[in-house]
């Protein structure tokens, strides 16, 4: 199987000013696109030259776990925005976020704790676990939630190639301006 980047589901400036057409020309265009071009060619020959995605994410290690990691991981980012998004959940997923964080609000700021505080590079997450209780989660480098069995709902991507064009090494300024482009549309269907 071949993998192929997948297109945007918005113009390359759609998303200004938060994010920039710079950013993602290099973030979707080149960094993004060299996950699925170096996932290609790792997998020839091996186990998971057929494998989806998420069994990779699960069953491999090492640099065919950290390609096809990233590559799932910045599509799911990718996906979760809009030029005119959502601004808030409703309904189910809602309640869910007062349910097992007090509040909306208060799961915007410990999701954004989360994002500004891991250390290096990595991804924040909300996911869901088997018992249908929300979680934030974060997880260093390559990380995703699917390995440990849990649902992923949305993730900001805090490796520096995400927001240092726009937003140098001010990754604060950076989250603020993600929840500006989260389209909970998106989030409401994946839950």
């Amino acid at each position: 199987m071949t993998h192929t980047l997948p297109e945007l589901p918005y113009a390359l400036d759609a998303l200004n000013p938060h994010l920039s057409r710079q950013t993602l020309e290099f973030h979707h265009g080149k960094h993004h696109l060299n996950y699925v071009n170096t996932l290609n060619t790792l997998i020839v020959g091996t186990r998971f030259e057929d494998a989806s995605l998420e069994t990779m994410i699960c069953e491999a290690e090492g640099a065919i776990f950290n390609n096809a990691a990233q590559f799932w991981n910045h599509n799911f980012y990718f996906d979760a925005f809009a030029p005119n998004p959502k601004a808030a959940p409703t309904g189910e997923l809602l309640k869910a976020l007062e349910r097992d964080f007090g509040s909306f609000d208060a799961f915007k700021e410990q999701f954004t704790k989360a994002a500004a505080t891991l250390f290096g590079s990595g991804w924040a997450w909300l996911a869901k676990n088997a018992e249908g209780k929300l979680v934030i989660v974060q997880e260093s480098n390559a990380g995703n939630p699917l390995r440990n069995g849990l649902q992923p709902l949305l993730t900001c991507d805090v490796w520096e190639h995400a927001y240092y064009i726009d937003y140098q090494n001010r990754r604060a300024d950076y989250i603020k301006e993600f929840w500006a482009l989260v389209d909970w549309a998106v989030v409401e269907a994946r839950f």
